[in-house]
């Protein structure tokens, strides 16, 4: 496997909600990256898929909801995020694809 597919096996999609938009206006970016993944790993995919230099990686694991499905109890997937900050001068517009 290439390097550029683990990249995204690490990140696996932006997240754009108004707490992230909130974020961004102080140079920080939301992701939601693998559960197993670390704080290297996430500065690494950022800084080669983007081209971008990362100042810090914060993470938070949001529990899955238990939920009813038709009568059945389920229960909704961990999600883990990572807040990237970003250095002067460095920006990412997730609003586009890449």
């Amino acid at each position: 496997m290439s390097a550029k597919a683990e990249h995204y096996d690490v990140i696996r999609k932006p997240v754009i909600t108004e707490k992230a938009t909130m974020a961004s206006e102080n140079g920080a970016v939301v992701f939601e990256v693998a559960i197993d993944s670390n704080k290297p790993q996430i500065k690494e995919a950022v800084e080669a898929l983007f081209g971008v230099k990362v100042k810090a990686v914060n993470t938070t694991i949001t529990k899955g909801k238990t939920k009813r499905f038709r009568g059945i109890q389920g229960k909704r997937k961990d999600v883990k995020k990572a807040y990237v900050t970003l250095e002067e001068g460095n920006t990412i517009d997730v609003s586009t694809g890449l």
